[in-house]
């Protein structure tokens, strides 16, 4: 019998990193409208901005985290949870106008669809993985193990949670694998009262359509501030460019497009303007209107190589978003198991990424104002900038990132 005192370590870990081989996954037809699936695109795009504030207002350094994975772990929670507990999910990741009575399934099947849309094409690699470490003797529902394994594919897994050395080799194991290698050490230390934990992956890497010349990167100088300058290494590509600039926010918008539908969107303020105060002012509004108003001109992009990671306790962030029930003794998880006292201790996001002359690998508004952006020759991104990577069908937000320095990883 468990005690009252059990938790569930709720980890939950993304590495982003892109790359282009054969989809292993047969994906089935999409029986929903696609305007759902836009829809479930959009209202995780509201979410990722409201979470990228919180996470902003703490420091001014760079960020970087995977909106679509932190979701998708929180769906596959969700069928977990029932009473407040569900209705916080849904409210706090702003799910909750997408849900239809009765069928507490849909929202689950709009994910799956909506990641089917995302890997339509073979070319795109993108590989989710979730999977459920029970300890020996833990025992779930039926109906929910079913579903996960249904909706998101999961992986159930039993491991001896009490030995927590054996275990954390299997579970940094596990993730190694399925992360290609690029995450060897998720977990340094595991609480031996922990019953259960949900780890969520994600693995993409992409080249550049245009990829930049190599022999053409040279140093030079990237402004942070008015009194710090760092040196870098500066990309350099010469071709025609989809652009727009946001006169009314004081930025200019690039779109520097993957190989099959991924593209990534950068937000470059002007000289002028302070990048903490557009931090407020990114919505997804204001996203796809930038999308909408892209228009192409020829142009030199010098832009800079960077590398990053970064982690980040979201049990600490999601309470001021709503979602707090699930983090306390209140917590519903019936639906998991009909043990009492379950309720989630953690949830850790980590993401990395890497930009280079090829590509990226990465291993977690209005319209009013936005015009086609009649750009000078040469646009350089030598001062603190914002990105966004999306799959152009659906607009949906794979990650986003903030470089306040790029040299700091």
């Amino acid at each position: 019998m468990v005690g009252p005192k059990m938790s569930i370590a709720f980890f939950f870990h993304l590495y982003l990193a892109m790359c282009t081989y054969l989809c292993t996954q047969t994906l089935a037809q999409s029986l929903l409208p696609s305007a759902s699936i836009q829809d479930l695109a959009f209202k995780n795009m509201d979410f990722s901005m409201n979470l990228y504030r919180r996470i902003s207002s703490f420091h001014d350094n760079n960020i970087f985290l995977s909106p679509l994975s932190i979701s998708t772990a929180f769906a596959t929670l969700s069928l977990a949870t029932d009473g407040i507990s569900r209705d916080e999910i849904l409210k706090g990741f702003n799910l909750e106008e997408l849900e239809v009575v009765g069928q507490p399934e849909f929202i689950p099947t709009l994910f799956q669809y909506l990641y089917g849309n995302v890997t339509q094409n073979a070319s795109t690699k993108l590989h989710q993985n979730t999977a459920l470490f029970l300890s020996n003797g833990f025992e779930i529902e039926t109906k929910f193990s079913k579903e996960i394994k249904m909706f998101f594919g999961a992986d159930v897994i039993n491991v001896n949670l009490t030995d927590t050395k054996a275990s954390i080799d299997i579970i940094n194991e596990y993730v190694s694998q399925k992360t290609g290698n690029k995450v060897t050490e998720l977990l340094t230390s595991l609480d031996p009262l922990t019953q259960l934990m949900l780890i969520n992956t994600i693995f993409f890497q992409g080249e550049w359509k245009v990829p930049f010349n190599c022999n053409n990167t040279r140093n030079a100088p990237f402004y942070i501030d008015n009194y710090n300058v760092v040196q870098v290494p500066m990309m350099f590509l010469e071709d025609k460019f989809y652009t727009a600039e946001d006169i009314l926010l004081g930025a200019k918008v690039l779109k520097l497009p993957y190989r099959h539908g991924v593209a990534m969107l950068i937000l470059l303020p002007n000289k002028d303007m302070d990048y903490t105060l557009i931090d407020d002012e990114i919505t997804a509004e204001r996203f796809q209107s930038w999308v909408t108003k892209l228009r192409k001109t020829k142009l030199e992009v010098q832009m800079p190589k960077f590398k990053m990671e970064q982690s980040y306790s979201l049990h600490h962030l999601l309470p001021d978003m709503g979602v707090s029930t699930i983090f306390n003794t209140a917590a519903n998880l019936t639906k998991l198991s009909k043990n009492k006292g379950i309720k989630v201790s953690e949830v850790l996001h980590k993401a990395g990424i890497e930009v280079d002359e090829m590509g990226t690998t990465a291993a977690a508004a209005t319209a009013v104002g936005i015009t086609a952006y009649s750009m000078p020759m040469t646009l350089t991104i030598d001062r603190p900038f914002f990105f966004f990577i999306y799959h152009e069908k659906t607009k949906c937000l794979i990650f986003m990132g903030r470089v306040i320095d790029p040299t700091k990883q």
